[in-house]
């Protein structure tokens, strides 16, 4: 292999190859993601004895209040990255959801607050829009069910590039919107996530554009490391026992465990057995599927649920977050439409936070695997919630409940009060039975 990019333009970069996950061919840091020779997928490989002898504690904690505190673990050059505040959300001690679960100790990650669109997206597009400056792009693009079109717009907006995106045309509006108005040119394609895909590497080739989750892909999936990366900072430099996150692709996941491995591998946190559960949702489920039916493939299903944003029917990674789930002892689950709701509104009126329908997979994921035996009450967990609710209001129109309408006296309040107490009580009584 001849030199790598980023050793020819920052002699201190630890990022040094583009490595298939199948083959273990090795390839200069170029726009590509996927081995000439067995097709496997690339990823990012780096030189982890210079990381263990330059990085500390205290360099990371010295860092900007964003992902780029971890900058060295990341594949960009530059010492100027594209920062937009992305990163350190809360970790947040979810008591009132725990104690409703059965559970001790319960942390939330919450990227509904993550900057600058409201979720994880945030995270790989700060990195993958970096690198794609590197290399010479002026053009970024994505296939997307709408997260990372929010994201992309956004931060090229905020970098200066120009951007078009790809998403379904049966999109949330509040998704659509949230492109929209950062001004790229939004390409809305009659047909689901996996035909927009197929469309978006076809226009790859052709107008060589960098796609963060096409040719860019190895780069951009780099950024959901931070996700581990910060879990293990904000629990005072250790690993949780259990985490629970969705399962879109499946980079998230396998990122995040690739994150805690690198910080044991460069001795910034002590090296302990985690393990990872999955979050589907029943009308695209390939990943839990094959979960379930003890298969180390996935087949391919056309997607049918309310959840789009992890709406994949051909999972990039499934079979690598299949493998993860095993070798940690986790598992993969499903849960159903209406069950996502209740997840939504279960951490809503529990933590006060207000996810979108992945999330909502998630924490019903979460409940599922607790009242199934599957989760040590003793364990510390962590459920990962990756976007903001007010992105998909349409999935709980109608199930969030209504207003109480009064007149501006004081005894309409108090009958419509004791009308609410009533029907509570009702609730309640409802629950116990």
């Amino acid at each position: 292999m001849t030199q790598a990019i980023a050793n020819q333009t920052k002699t201190n970069a630890t990022f040094r190859a583009l490595k298939c996950k199948e083959c273990g061919a090795e390839y200069e840091l170029q726009a590509m993601h996927v081995c000439e020779y067995c097709f496997g997928p690339l990823e990012v490989a780096y030189d982890y004895n210079a990381l263990r002898d330059t990085v500390t504690r205290e360099s990371i904690q010295k860092g900007p209040h964003s992902i780029w505190r971890y900058r060295p673990f990341l594949p960009v050059a530059t010492d100027n990255p594209i920062d937009v505040g992305t990163g350190l959300t809360p970790l947040v001690r979810a008591n009132r959801l725990a104690r409703r679960l059965g559970l001790k100790k319960l942390y939330i990650k919450n990227d509904a607050v993550n900057m600058p669109t409201l979720s994880f997206k945030d995270r790989v597009v700060s990195v993958a829009l970096t690198r794609a400056r590197e290399l010479g792009f002026t053009t970024v693009s994505c296939a997307s069910t709408g997260n990372l079109a929010n994201s992309t717009a956004a931060i090229a907006a905020h970098a200066g590039l120009d951007c078009c995106v790809f998403i379904p045309a049966d999109l949330e509006a509040g998704k659509v919107l949230g492109t929209l108005i950062y001004s790229p040119t939004v390409m809305a394609v009659q047909g689901n996530y996996d035909q927009v895909n197929r469309l978006c590497s076809e226009v790859a080739n052709t107008y060589g554009w960098g796609f963060v989750n096409i040719n860019l892909r190895p780069y951009y999936s780099e950024g959901s490391k931070t996700l581990g990366y910060e879990v293990a900072e904000q629990l005072g430099w250790e690993l949780p026992d259990h985490v629970v996150a969705p399962l879109a692709s499946g980079s998230l996941f396998t990122k995040i465990y690739k994150g805690f491995q690198e910080f044991t591998e460069v001795g910034l946190v002590e090296g302990k057995h985690v393990r990872f559960s999955g979050a589907q949702a029943d009308g695209c489920s390939p990943i839990a599927q094959a979960y379930r039916e003890n298969r180390d493939f996935i087949k391919p299903v056309k997607p049918s649920t309310i959840a789009k944003s992890i709406a994949i029917g051909n999972p990039a990674d499934g079979v690598y977050a299949l493998d993860i789930a095993r070798k940690t002892n986790g598992n993969i689950e499903s849960v159903s439409d209406p069950e996502i709701i209740e997840g939504i509104k279960l951490l809503a009126e529990t933590e006060g936070i207000f996810t979108e329908t992945a999330g909502g997979t998630t924490i019903a994921v979460l409940k599922k695997l607790v009242e199934a035996g599957k989760i040590d009450p003793e364990e510390t967990t962590v459920a990962y919630i990756t976007g903001n609710g007010l992105k998909t209001q349409e999935a709980i129109q109608g199930y969030a409940g209504e207003p109480l309408t009064i007149e501006p006296k004081l005894d309409s309040f108090e009958r419509a009060l004791e009308r609410s107490r009533t029907l509570e009580r009702l609730d309640w009584q409802q629950v116990l039975v």
